[in-house]
């Protein structure tokens, strides 16, 4: 090529390697499993950790230009992860930008995307990736269902110009798809995941996920794909499942036959928190190592309050349901990962992700210190992406928070979170203004 431009400006691009700066002075929660610690430094090699130990030992053996940012004890953890988004449904690119610069200034590194208008999200992934806008890794899965599920509105949104359940990153299922073709079609899209939504078998859920995990994309899933009961979902293998709500399919006595079908769920059967079939759907979940994207806080959002007394009735009966079902997980020794799949509203200065996090801690029993290692290293796992975050220690991305206040001690000093830093580069929160989006909540239930 011989007009070659240098293209976009990169304003909020990753730290440049041979960057050298030192975080010294953190009292570190680094998210391994290991209790918080003091006079803690932080080594940082552009975007990539490169030591983490004592301020002493650390300090004799720094190189002469390292930049060094003194922390005088506040607290640091790993980078959050919001494992259930949704940034193009429908796409509004400056609405998806302005929720994306507000996650990275509350400290949400990294986020899966599950299933949208993959032409604006890959875009959104590229741009915030290389720093042309600000906002965390988007990991993104391409959408398989059944091709009842295609009528559904929202995937003409994401279809925009083609047809519903014959695009690459929305394609509809029959006993007639090749699926080596159709997971290489996914693959295409540069998704990190096939997510498998509705209206599909257990028969077809396994092909879908052995051809998956064959060619090397993991499988996120909602927990019930109708007629595919959650059982089954996790017999099949998929990496995770989502909506905590939908585990309450497991067993019913009425039949699951599509997902616009479902049938009523009986409340009361799960109110102690002991159901058995759930108990045994649990101990599988954690033999196999299925993730749970809980959602857990969803219903209990001014996003999906609804209008009336009937709609405040339906979901109160799925925040209790919610409530006391992640408990049972979290009991079980499930792991959970805290996803929302809606955002608070525009002028709500911090994301939906801190009201999940606070929702398990008084609703769940789960304390903040295993909350926060839900909200990073399973968040982390959960976006097939352990290895390279979720945890503040040598050789994973430089992604870490910077608070205030203990957050050990009160999960709602998150608030207090003075700088982000995501690969490398800082994100200071006196520099977000707030500006007023719209974001609307996408019906996944």
């Amino acid at each position: 090529m011989t007009d070659e431009t240098a293209g976009a400006p990169a304003p909020h691009a990753p730290a440049a390697a041979g960057t050298v700066a030192v975080y010294r002075g953190a009292t570190l929660f680094d998210g391994t499993g290991a209790p918080a610690r003091g006079s803690t430094s932080i080594v940082i090699d552009g975007q990539v950790i490169r030591a983490v130990g004592d301020d002493a030992e650390i300090a004799a053996d720094l190189p002469a230009d390292a930049q060094v940012f003194d922390l005088g004890g506040r607290f640091v953890i790993p980078g959050l992860i919001d494992a259930h988004q949704h940034i193009a449904t429908p796409p509004d690119r400056p609405v998806a930008e302005a929720v994306l610069r507000r996650l990275v200034h509350s400290g949400v590194t990294a986020v899966r995307d599950m299933a949208d208008d993959l032409r604006q999200v890959g875009d959104l992934a590229r741009a915030t990736l290389v720093g042309e806008i600000p906002g965390p890794d988007i990991r993104y899965a391409a959408l398989m269902a059944g091709p009842g599920f295609f009528d559904d509105p929202r995937t003409h949104q994401v279809s925009q110009g083609e047809t519903p359940g014959a695009v690459p990153w929305m394609q509809a299922i029959t006993e007639d798809t090749d699926l080596r073709i159709a997971v290489a079609l996914a693959r295409g899209t540069h998704a990190s995941a096939i997510k498998v939504y509705a209206d599909l078998d257990r028969t077809t859920v396994a092909a879908i996920t052995a051809e998956a995990q064959r060619q090397g994309i993991p499988v996120w899933a909602h927990a019930t794909v109708f007629p595919a009961s959650p059982g089954e979902v996790v017999a099949a293998g998929v990496n995770s499942v989502s909506h905590v709500t939908l585990l309450a399919f497991e067993g019913t006595d009425e039949p699951l036959t599509s997902y616009k079908t479902k049938p009523k769920v009986d409340h009361d059967r799960f109110a102690d928190g002991d159901d058995p079939r759930i108990e045994e759907l649990f101990a599988l979940m954690r033999r196999r190592g299925t993730v749970l994207d809980a959602t857990a806080a969803m219903w209990a959002s001014e996003a999906l309050a609804g209008e009336g007394p009937e709609d405040a009735a339906r979901a109160a009966a799925n925040t209790g349901l919610a409530a006391v079902l992640t408990a049972q997980a979290h009991r079980a020794g499930v792991e959970i990962a805290t996803g929302t799949d809606y955002e608070t509203d525009a002028g709500d200065p911090f994301p939906a992700l801190y009201d999940e996090l606070a929702f398990l801690v008084r609703r769940c029993g789960m304390s903040p210190a295993q909350v926060l290692r839900s909200a990073t290293l399973i968040g982390a796992r959960s976006a097939g992406a352990e290895d390279l975050m979720g945890s503040v220690e040598a050789g994973k991305l430089a992604n870490f928070v910077v608070l205030e206040d203990d957050p050990l001690r009160d999960i709602e000093n998150l608030r207090s979170l003075t700088l982000t830093v995501k690969r490398g580069r800082r994100f200071e929160r006196r520099d977000f203004d707030g500006a007023a989006v719209t974001h609307p909540a996408e019906e996944t239930r």
